[in-house]
């Protein structure tokens, strides 16, 4: 088993992140449901990996009528993961094998099950627990119509974002109905919130993954959105930033770390969260939704590192998520970006093509400059499963009218052993989700006896990446579809997203391959490798 890793005061500069959706990732008890016990016991596996940290997806008590990002009590465990005293065993335990724990806060909104929005429905009109969320009566003489025109923030639902209770009163939910908006300028919300993250600090945690990050601040009049573009009614107000820089005053008493889901298109505006005093970092959504083309790319890194680089913030890259299109058919697929409008049922996939740039992709992000993130199964190369139309559970399919086949397929239940029942998930019951024929032939344990395996691929990347050091990316000139570039002197990344086999750039020693040269000692298509050049 790997040794624990020496600590760095900034390890989140440079880390590796895996992301762990504990309800797929391993069923410790065999009830069909991830579990921290499954967890626990994978935890040699994710320190032999390599990485620096995990992220948990929300693992609180929730409906899971969105994935858990419907929190019901935020200082609870649900009772399908685990428990509290669990939790703070696994922390700790991770943090024995130099594994830091990272868990994410949902501060928009809270489940329709939480004691707060169990007292505003109980309360009624104009009391002081519905002063806690967005209350409004609605429009038109009899109050029957939606307090404004705000669209859902599931791409491609056509449902309201306002819902009506029984005593003409409506309120404000972003998502899902069991998801009620958050009053953020109400300090009871605010103190609350930085209460939980004492509570979790408190517990061991390095650090907090914000969920919607910008979505959080409200214009005070829920004005319709189509009376004017700037400034938005609820997405990047400026009075977000004194709720962060109280976040940050709170993190550094326990020199803990943020980490921002911020969907933002102005590179000045985006900057603005990762100042000094407020977060630490944020998620790179431009690198991940970038198609496999060489000029993009390029361009999506330099973009990249030109937002961070005026405030001093790392990037962070990543290619999938438990929201996103698995990357091994992404890059399969005609249309090799992300965007969630375009998802859609039966769209064509060449697997085979897919997994040979997924394995390029996971070389160059790694040797990019910052940290990246792993989603939990990319290291398998997983791809992205058909999930049958009666099993899919996740709101955006039905709120999209069934036209979006939602995220499910990205979140079935990890392969650990080929010969076991359900691919080694759990020793009972069926997944929680159906996982797909051929599944064992991902499973990690024939993997990891594979050197020729994604997973071993993704090891010794991992441990190799140190080479790169903490200099600046400096491009090398390389031919039409080829990226080339040194960080460390001698060190270099070359990437071939041409559709032809081309020369190395740069004479060196091959350090490592996503796949092996031609027998003219070219680099083929939709290929990486890693070199020792001297002489740079």
């Amino acid at each position: 088993m790997a040794q624990p890793r020496p600590a760095s005061a900034q390890w989140w500069r440079s880390a590796v992140i895996y992301q762990v959706y504990v309800r797929s990732f391993a069923d410790g008890d065999g009830d069909g449901t991830g579990d921290l016990a499954g967890v626990r016991a994978r935890l040699p596996y994710l320190a032999e990996l390599g990485v620096d940290a995990l992220w948990f997806t929300p693992w609180y008590v929730s409906p899971l009528k969105d994935g858990g990002y419907d929190v019901a009590d935020y200082r609870a465990i649900d009772p399908a993961f685990g428990t509290l005293a669990e939790a703070e065993k696994l922390i700790a335990e991770a943090r024995e094998l130099g594994i830091r724990t990272i868990v994410d806060i949902v501060p928009n909104h809270v489940s329709d099950q939480h004691s707060w929005f169990r007292a505003a429905r109980a309360a009624g009109p104009g009391s002081p627990e519905r002063e806690l969320f967005h209350f409004r009566p609605g429009r038109g003489p009899d109050g029957a119509l939606p307090p404004n025109d705000w669209p859902s923030q599931f791409v491609g639902s056509t449902e309201p974002v306002w819902t009506r209770l029984p005593d003409g009163e409506w309120y404000l939910h972003l998502f899902t109905p069991e998801q009620p908006d958050l009053n953020w300028a109400h300090p009871v919300v605010r103190q609350e919130h930085e209460d939980i993250l004492r509570f979790w600090f408190e517990r061991g945690v390095a650090g907090v993954r914000i969920d919607s990050a910008a979505l959080l601040a409200k214009d005070p009049d829920l004005t319709d959105l189509a009376d004017g573009p700037e400034p938005h009614p609820f997405v990047d107000r400026d009075e977000l930033h004194d709720v962060y820089r109280s976040w940050r005053a709170v993190a550094d008493d326990y020199d803990g770390v943020f980490v921002g889901e911020v969907w933002l298109p102005d590179a000045e505006r985006f900057a603005r969260y990762l100042r000094p005093d407020e977060l630490h970092t944020a998620f790179n959504f431009s690198f991940l939704s970038c198609p496999w083309d060489a000029e993009r790319l390029r361009e999506s890194i330099d973009t990249t590192l030109a937002e961070h680089a005026p405030v001093g913030a790392p990037a962070t890259w990543v290619l999938c998520n438990h929201d996103v299109t698995r990357t091994a058919t992404r890059y399969g697929r005609a249309d090799t970006g992300f965007d969630f409008a375009a998802k859609a049922f039966g769209t064509p996939t060449d697997l085979a093509l897919g997994a040979r740039r997924a394995r390029a992709a996971a070389l160059l992000s790694l040797a990019l400059p910052g940290a990246v993130y792993l989603y939990q199964g990319e290291e398998l190369g997983l791809p992205e499963a058909d999930i049958p139309l009666d099993r899919i559970q996740d709101p955006m399919h039905a709120r999209s009218g069934g036209t979006d086949p939602g995220r499910d397929g990205c979140r079935v239940p990890l392969p650990w052993t080929a010969d076991a029942p359900h691919a080694g998930f759990g020793p009972g019951e069926e997944p929680w989700l159906p996982q797909p024929a051929g599944w064992a032939a991902y499973a990690a344990d024939g993997q990891a006896a594979d050197p020729d395996s994604m997973l071993a691929l993704y090891r010794r990347a991992i441990a190799l990446r140190p080479r790169f050091g903490q200099d600046p990316l400096t491009w090398l000139p390389a031919p039409d579809g080829v990226l080339a570039f040194t960080r460390a002197p001698g060190t270099v990344c070359v990437v071939n997203l041409a559709d032809r086999p081309a020369d190395l750039p740069v004479p060196g020693e091959l350090l490592l391959a996503s796949g092996p040269l031609d027998p003219r000692g070219r680099l083929p298509s939709d290929t990486a490798v890693w070199l020792r050049a001297p002489g740079l």
